[in-house]
């Protein structure tokens, strides 16, 4: 039972890593190149450190799915396969729920950036760049909206 337990969760952790999405502003997706974004100039207000997880809900869905078949083997009557199949779809959807949470939590900061033009907007992404209060920066900003660094005027 440990050993099928094993092999059930081992694809279960593999899926949810996968199903994690990069966040930060050096990553592009491939479709996304190619697409036409806007830039603001702006300065850097604020930059606070923040945890991003994702909450898709997969891990509950494949962990308690995969927990259903493996407490379905416990051998002995019917009632007994079917008691054991949603104890185990219980325990798996817990143990999915809290392997997707700590798979997909990432590191990042959220950036408040007073733009030329007066307003203010804040930007979250990851944390391949940082950018420190009164530095200059660009927001690009399209499908997903970006800060990076800005060297001009």
């Amino acid at each position: 039972m440990k050993k099928s337990a094993i092999l059930l969760l081992l694809p279960l952790a593999l899926i949810i890593s996968a199903c994690t999405s990069n966040i930060g502003a050096n990553q592009y997706d491939t479709d996304a190149v190619g697409d036409v974004s806007r830039a603001l100039k702006g300065t850097v207000v604020s930059v606070r450190a923040i945890s991003v997880s994702s909450d898709n809900g997969a891990g509950t869905l494949i962990g308690g799915a995969a927990g259903g078949v493996a407490g379905s083997m416990i051998g002995g009557s019917d009632t007994a396969h079917i008691l054991g199949a949603i104890g185990g779809a219980v325990v798996g959807g817990i143990a999915g729920n809290a392997a997707q949470e700590g798979l997909s939590r990432q590191s990042g900061y959220e950036y408040v950036i007073e733009l030329d033009n007066g307003s203010m907007v804040t930007v979250s992404q990851g944390n391949d760049v940082l950018l420190n209060p009164g530095q200059r920066c660009l927001v690009l900003y399209g499908k997903r909206a970006r800060v990076i660094p800005y060297n001009g005027n």
